[in-house]
């Protein structure tokens, strides 16, 4: 029996998506993300211009005159989201935590899905994998993974996206759309990531929070790593501190999107202080631009 209080959750992210995806997202997901065949539907006669290699050499020679197969795009995709729960999604300085982004993305991209006729499945991962939920269809099936992703206590604390990708690929053997939702401050992934992308239509989607790029001058803070419990305190004040603290983040900044580009997958960037609809929407008109 699941509580009341968890079916209330579940439902005011379903009011708060639904919405969205009926008014916004539906036509953009069902242009940019395609089916993964061709199906035979009827044969045709044969004009001039007609790709030779659809000719239909059996009816051909029955009637005397050429035919082709006409195909349609079998749209029926697969759609598994790969959610990171480490501890570092409990952070947010914006009123949101990171993983509240989280949940609320994964719950447009999971409807939008459904509204297409998609199955979709779930992996939620840490330092191991947590919780794998198999693809299937249904407005019942997408209120079961919101439950996960909501209320889902992981055992772990860390991040190992390389080990997301990697059972990803022992359990969902045809090609699927991926979304994988991190905040990537993990490194170790390009390898799995760039498999996966050449295994998947895969879209990394790395969400934020301001305070990891920019601490504001309020003296001594006591900071603490949410995922190895490290805490220290420091004067963020300091004009040295603030200096070396820039550059790291920089510096990460660098290294990380050197990765993405060198895997070749799709990235979009969602901050917790700012709507993710307009990014998301942004990377939607912007793929479909690029795949005409």
């Amino acid at each position: 029996m699941i509580p009341r209080e968890i079916l209330k959750q579940v439902r005011r992210v379903e009011i708060a998506t639904r919405g969205l995806v009926n008014e916004v997202f539906s036509g953009e997901y069902h242009s940019v993300f395609k089916g993964r065949g061709m199906n035979f539907a009827e044969v045709r006669e044969y004009h001039v211009g007609d790709d030779i290699r659809n000719i239909d050499w059996n009816v051909t020679a029955r009637t005397g005159a050429p035919f082709v197969k006409v195909f349609d795009e079998e749209r029926e995709l697969t759609v598994m989201l790969v959610v990171d729960v480490s501890a570092s999604g409990d952070f947010g300085s914006s009123g949101r935590m990171k993983g509240e982004v989280a949940v609320e993305i994964c719950a447009v991209l999971a409807f939008s899905a459904i509204t297409n006729n998609d199955k979709v499945g779930l992996i939620i991962f840490s330092d191991r994998i947590e919780k794998f939920v198999p693809p299937r269809k249904g407005r019942r099936h997408v209120l079961r993974v919101l439950r996960e992703l909501l209320y889902f206590e992981p055992a772990g604390r860390g991040t190992d996206v390389a080990g997301a990708l990697e059972y990803l690929a022992r359990v969902v053997r045809r090609r699927a759309v991926t979304f994988v939702v991190s905040d990537f401050i993990a490194g170790g992934y390009r390898r799995a990531l760039a498999v996966a992308g050449r295994r998947h239509d895969t879209v990394v989607i790395r969400i934020s929070d301001p305070r990891e790029r920019e601490l504001p001058p309020v003296g001594y803070l006591d900071l603490e790593d949410a995922e190895t419990g490290e805490r220290l305190t420091v004067n963020v004040s300091d004009p040295a501190f603030r200096r070396a603290f820039d550059r790291e983040v920089a510096e990460a900044r660098e290294a990380r999107e050197r990765e993405f580009r060198q895997t070749g997958v799709d990235v979009v960037e969602i901050a917790t202080d700012r709507p993710y609809v307009d990014r998301l929407m942004r990377f939607f008109r912007e793929r479909a631009k690029r795949f005409r």
